[in-house]
């Protein structure tokens, strides 16, 4: 899963011409790629540079001290000017804020915002991996991989900041890209993945760099002839109602929503909107939303797991449009309960099969399941199947 999903902070940006950005200043590899190649054998998601103190690397969400020694404000600002044009030291001067990508041949790519702070230069490095990891690594359910299949229509990834959505989204569109010609376009703030180009064609627009902002890249997506489309970062009803209106001419759309259930996130898209679009927002919901997958990560048991998620799943049916469209979100946990056959899956349902695997300790799956006492009397009716079967 991923470490960490970044919430990106809103600073001025510089688009950047990566042909422009050079190995180094002074013919050598720049300082700094001994600190990524260090991130890549870590596998760490995230270094932190600031004057006074070590490097800091974050692994599985937790941000750690190194062992190197620390660095002062000259040390840090000449390592980012090794890998800055003249134009980019130009821009952060004037600005005191710049964002910038750089990739290690062969490897990942890094994205860098180097700002200033109490007077210092600080660098906050975000490392893009290339390697994304299927379902089975994930412990996803296969029915995910039946929800990538879709043709049109609008798939919503659900969870807090951290949970894996990111991850879950980008396994799905690996998988269309490893399966299915067409043209993936993803709209990024921040880029977490980089796709090579298998049976289909990917491109990648990441906001601030390759394209202004997420209105102007949605403004003119559908002239890009995009057949799946990632809306990844921004969540407004400007955005997601073009998200809507992509899904309604025939493109399958990835989105993501802040939500801790498939009802909720209903809720969630409709507060979005001024009440009085917000009946015509429902209609189209109801007619060409496909799925909703909602996430919560947990740290695990098992010896060669750190975190596993468990899930949520709903897949729209005639009875989940006509919940959606009479204003009934709430019972839409009922659905899922009753068409488990179809794919779905409950929290409760999940959380049990985790419990079951020894993937999550009991006490940790009763402390996020939505209704703790419907779990454990789960939980109780495995114990006693169990019990009868060793007592015979």
């Amino acid at each position: 899963m991923t470490l960490k999903e970044a919430e990106t902070t809103k600073t001025v940006r510089q688009p950047i011409d990566e042909h422009d950005q050079h190995a180094s200043r002074h013919g050598k590899a720049p300082k700094l790629e001994r600190f990524f190649e260090a991130m890549v054998k870590a596998d760490a998601s995230d270094l932190h540079f600031k004057a006074g103190t070590p490097p800091h690397m974050r692994r599985n969400a937790i941000l750690v001290k190194t062992s190197e020694p620390e660095l002062d404000g000259d040390e840090i600002l000449e390592m980012a000017y090794e890998i800055m044009t003249d134009k980019q030291r130009a821009y952060f001067e004037q600005h005191g804020t710049i964002d910038l990508a750089h990739e290690l041949e062969g490897s990942d790519r890094f994205r860098l915002n180097i700002f200033r702070q109490r007077g210092d230069v600080s660098i906050a490095v975000r490392r893009v991996t290339r390697r994304i990891p299927e379902f089975e690594e994930l412990h996803l359910p296969p029915v995910v991989g039946k929800i990538a299949e879709r043709q049109q229509g609008l798939v919503l990834l659900a969870g807090p900041s951290g949970c894996g959505k990111s991850t879950t989204i980008a396994s799905m569109l690996e998988h269309i890209n490893r399966t299915r010609p067409c043209h993936i376009v993803t709209i990024e703030d921040p880029i977490e993945y980089i796709y090579e180009d298998k049976k289909a064609l990917v491109s990648q627009r990441a906001v601030g760099i390759d394209v202004e902002s997420f209105d102007t890249a949605m403004k003119y997506l559908m002239r890009e002839d995009p057949d799946v489309v990632l809306s990844g970062g921004r969540r407004d009803h400007e955005t997601f109602q073009a998200a809507l209106r992509a899904s309604e001419t025939g493109h399958l759309v990835f989105g993501t929503v802040h939500a801790s259930s498939a009802g909720q996130t209903i809720t969630r898209i409709l507060d979005l909107f001024p009440k009085d679009s917000r009946d015509f927002i429902r209609q189209s919901l109801a007619y060409n939303l496909q799925a909703i997958i909602c996430q919560k990560l947990l740290p695990s048991v098992a010896d060669d797991i750190e975190r596993i998620p468990a899930v949520e799943i709903l897949i729209t049916n005639p009875s989940v449009r006509q919940l959606i469209e009479e204003e009934r979100e709430s019972e839409l946990i009922d659905v899922i309960r009753s068409h488990e056959r179809d794919g779905m899956l409950s929290f409760a349902k999940s959380l049990l099969e985790l419990v079951q695997k020894d993937y999550v300790d009991p006490k940790v799956a009763y402390s996020i399941a939505p209704n703790p006492d419907e779990l454990r009397m789960m939980l109780k009716g495995i114990s006693s199947s169990h019990s009868g079967f060793l007592g015979h």
